[in-house]
């Protein structure tokens, strides 16, 4: 194993522990594959819904 990763699973515990809220059991219990499918950006969801749209949809649910 690498002197590196050591620092690099301590910075990746803290990541996991402040973003995911994961305790130290979750992130060893997890794989390196599914960390980072989790972290990794979304695809972008469109536009923004605008007020009127917004407006519009809770109309539907009156």
């Amino acid at each position: 194993m690498s002197e590196l990763f050591g620092p690099g699973a301590l910075r990746l515990s803290g990541h996991a522990a402040q973003l995911l809220g994961w305790r130290p059991g979750e992130f060893w219990a997890a794989t390196p594959a599914e960390l980072a499918a989790i972290l990794r950006p979304g695809e972008a969801a469109g536009e923004a819904l605008t007020r009127i749209d917004l407006n519009r949809l809770m109309e539907r649910e009156q």
